[in-house]
Order: C-alpha cells, then structure tokens, then sequence
C-alpha cells in the first residue's frame, strides 16, 4: 500500500515535531519534509510534490494563504490543509479560496488530523465545526443565480447536492447506482462549468444557490 506523504509548514518547531511524531505513529503516512516559513513551504513542496500539506497560516514571510495559493499553482495534485490557531473570517475564506481542501484548527484531535489527511488524499473536504458554522452563515442568504448553474445536466445537479451534503464518491456512487469513475467524471464537469477549483468550493456553491437545505 503506497503511504500518503506529507509535508508540514509551521514555523514552531515544537508543532511540527509533535506532529510528525503523531504521524509516523500511522502506517499509511509519511511526513516527507518540514517547512518553517511560506517561501520555504512553496519551495519545499515544488521539489517533493507531496499528496498533503499541512499549513499553518501566520508565518514569516509570505503567509499560509499565499502560500497556499503558490503551492497549488506548482503542484496542482497536492492537497492543503489549513492547521490553525485562527478562525477568523479574514483567513477562512481566503484560505479557502486559495485552494485549501480542509481548514482545521489545532484542538482538533489527532485521529481526527489523521481522518482528514486521508480523506484529501481522496481528494473530499473537511472543516472544524467552527468554520463550518461560519460558511454556513456567510452564504446563508442567496446570491442572484447566474447562468452558469443551468449548464448542468440533472445528475450533475444530483452529485453537486450530494457533494455538499459531504458525500464521498463512493457514497454518491452507491446513492446514485453509477460507478465511482463515473462519479469522478461529473465532479470534473461540474468544476469545469461553474469555474470552481474544487469540491469545498462547489459545496459552498451549492450551499449559496440553496441547491440543499441548510440544516
């Protein structure tokens, strides 16, 4: 079984050592490289293009969100992880925006870290109940549809809304009686026609446009 290699970017050296330490407690995980700063992380991450990174947002230098916003430019494949102190607006969002697939803070439990590791290498999102709450009142009120959303085809609508339900392929696979690559094959055209970078990205869609209840 390949492992899923992981790079850390925190310019504690004490967290990253605790976290590696945890990590290679894990027998499906290797953490491949450290990285003290955002410059250092862009750099790092371009050499060892590894599956997940996980970033920490106030760094000297550049900070998470650039970094993470570099990071996914050069290696598109990797997936980041926001590990935080911070749930502010001005960071979750941002973060997000720039690419991130999963935004966590560091009470978060370390079964928990490892759960989300794994589910971005499956390339699915997750977000600490706090930012949870803090999307779902950002786009708890309607933008005006645009057009865009009428390029979808009915099953496309149909996995957009289980995305944002938080489904994986699988589940949407088995709840829509299609394969996974099938499923994988719509998740892309739905990106592609709504001009998203990723699945948080659609979910959130799917959430302003009240495609699903906000329950």
């Amino acid at each position: 079984m390949d492992r899923i290699s992981v790079m850390l970017v925190d310019d504690h050296r004490v967290v990253r050592q605790g976290l590696r330490d945890f990590l290679e407690l894990q027998d499906d995980i290797e953490v491949i490289g450290e990285a003290q700063s955002g410059e250092e992380g862009v750099k790092l991450a371009r050499d060892l293009l590894p599956d997940v990174v996980l970033m920490d947002m106030v760094l000297p230098g550049i900070d998470g969100v650039e970094a993470t916003r570099q990071i996914k430019a050069s290696s598109p494949s990797s997936r980041v992880i926001v590990l935080t102190s911070f749930a502010d607006d001005d960071k979750v969002f941002p973060a997000i925006k720039a690419g991130a697939i999963s935004y966590l803070l560091k009470d978060v439990q370390p079964e928990d870290l490892a759960r989300a590791i794994r589910a971005a290498q499956r390339n699915e999102a997750g977000l600490h109940p706090e930012v949870a709450a803090k999307l779902m009142q950002e786009f708890s009120t309607p933008r005006t549809a645009d057009d865009t959303v009428e390029q979808l085809t009915e099953r496309e609508m149909d996995v957009l809304r289980l995305i944002a339900r938080g489904k994986s392929n699988k589940e949407i696979a088995d709840a829509l009686v299609i394969s996974e690559k099938t499923v994988k094959t719509h998740v892309s055209n739905i990106l592609s026609k709504l001009h998203l970078a990723d699945r948080t990205q659609a979910a959130i869609y799917a959430l302003r446009q009240r495609l699903v209840p906000m329950d």
